[in-house]
C-alpha cells in the first residue's frame, strides 16, 4: 500500500477541500462527530458518525489574537471565546507551523454533537480550528501535517483522526514515531445507536479514573477482542461484534462515573443490541445493532435513564465516510 508521508494515502483525499490558492476572509468547516474506543480499542480506534458540527468563520479587522464565539442552540452555551478557547488554540498551532502571525477570528458554531458527552466535540473543535486557520492563510499545510498537529493538540488519535479523515480508523504510532492510520471496514448492516443523557463528563475526569498499570492478561484480552470486533464490523456478523466488545482497560473504571450506565447497557442488550459500550469517555452509551431492532434499542436505553429521572434522547446513525470539509464563502 502506498504511503503519503506518514498517513495512508487512501485517507488523504483533497477533493473535499474547496479552497483557492490564496487567503480568504470567510469559510465554513463541517466536521463529523465521532465515537472512540468502541470497547477494546482504547485510544486507538474511532469512527466518524453522521452527525456534524458546523463552524462558520470570519476574519475580524485588525491584527493580533482575538476570538469571538457564538454558539447556536441550547448545547454549548457554557463555551466561551477568547484566546484560550480550544478552537483558537488549535488555530494558533496551525499558524505557528506555517510561520504565520495569528489572525483575529469570529466563529458561529452549530453543534449536533453536544460537548462533554463522549462524541468527540473537543476533537471537532481542534480539527475545525486547524483546518479553518489553514484555509484562512491559503492552505500551506498538508492534510498530513494537520493530522499530526491534531493528534499533538488532543494528546491521542482516536477521535481527531476520524474527525479529520472520516470513516472507521485504527491509528498506531510506529517505531520511528510516525503515525500509521489504517482505514477499517464498517458493514452497512451495522447501526450505531447513541443514547445521550443530559449529563456531562469531562475527558480529564474520565482519564483520572484509569489505573497507571494493567495486567498482561488484560492487555492480551483487549488485543484479541479488538481483532474479533474489527472482523465483526467488517462482515456485519453480530455474534463477532458481541464477542469483540469486551474491554479490560478502561470501561471497568469508567462505568461508575455514569449514573445508571450499567442499567442502560443491560436494557440495550435485552432489547436486542449486539453490545453496548461507553462512547469515548462517556456519558453517552453506544449500542451496535442491526437495523431491525435499532429503534427498540434506543427507546429501551432512554427509558432506563428516564426511570431514574435522567433526561436522555437517542440517535440512530451510520458511519460517515467522507472527511471534514472546508469551503470558502464569497
Amino acid at each position: 500500500m502506498r504511503l503519503w508521508g506518514n498517513i495512508e494515502a487512501e485517507l488523504l483525499q483533497d477533493t473535499a477541500v474547496v479552497v483557492p490558492d490564496n487567503t480568504c476572509e470567510r469559510c465554513v468547516i463541517t466536521v463529523p462527530a465521532t465515537t472512540a474506543n468502541i470497547g477494546p480499542g482504547f485510544d486507538c480506534l474511532g469512527a466518524a458518525l453522521q452527525l456534524n458540527n458546523r463552524f462558520s468563520l470570519r476574519r475580524l479587522p485588525g491584527q493580533g489574537e482575538a476570538f469571538n464565539l457564538t454558539v447556536d442552540g441550547p448545547e454549548g452555551t457554557h463555551l466561551r471565546g477568547g484566546k484560550d478557547n480550544l478552537f483558537y488554540q488549535a488555530a494558533r498551532c496551525a499558524w505557528e507551523a506555517a510561520g504565520h502571525a495569528p489572525i483575529p477570528l469570529e466563529a458561529r458554531v452549530s453543534l449536533s454533537a453536544p460537548p462533554a458527552r463522549g462524541l468527540g466535540s473537543s476533537a471537532s473543535a481542534i480539527v475545525a480550528g486547524l483546518c479553518g486557520a489553514n484555509v484562512m492563510i491559503g492552505q500551506p499545510l498538508s492534510r498530513e501535517k494537520l493530522l499530526e498537529l491534531a493528534i499533538t493538540v488532543e494528546g491521542h488519535p482516536d477521535n481527531v483522526v476520524p474527525s479529520l479523515l472520516g470513516g472507521l480508523c485504527l491509528t498506531s504510532r510506529i517505531e520511528d514515531k510516525r503515525w500509521r492510520v489504517v482505514p477499517c471496514a464498517w458493514h452497512e448492516r451495522v447501526r450505531a445507536v447513541l443514547a445521550i443523557p443530559n449529563l456531562r463528563l469531562s475527558t480529564s475526569e474520565a482519564r483520572r479514573a484509569l489505573p497507571w498499570h494493567v495486567s498482561l492478561q488484560d492487555a492480551v484480552s483487549n488485543l484479541s477482542a479488538l481483532t474479533v470486533l474489527l472482523s465483526g464490523l467488517r462482515s456485519g456478523d453480530g455474534a463477532l461484534i458481541a464477542d469483540g466488545l469486551r474491554d479490560h482497560l478502561h470501561e471497568l473504571y469508567r462505568w461508575p462515573l455514569i449514573p445508571y450506565g450499567l442499567e442502560v447497557r443491560q436494557m440495550a442488550l435485552e432489547a436486542g443490541a449486539w453490545g453496548a459500550v461507553i462512547s469515548g469517555s462517556g456519558p453517552t452509551i453506544l449500542a451496535l445493532t442491526s437495523q431491525e431492532v435499532e429503534v427498540q434499542v434506543g427507546q429501551a436505553m432512554v427509558k432506563a435513564w428516564q426511570e431514574h429521572q435522567v433526561e436522555a434522547r437517542f440517535r440512530v446513525v451510520g458511519l460517515q465516510n467522507f472527511p471534514a470539509v472546508c469551503q470558502v464563502v464569497d
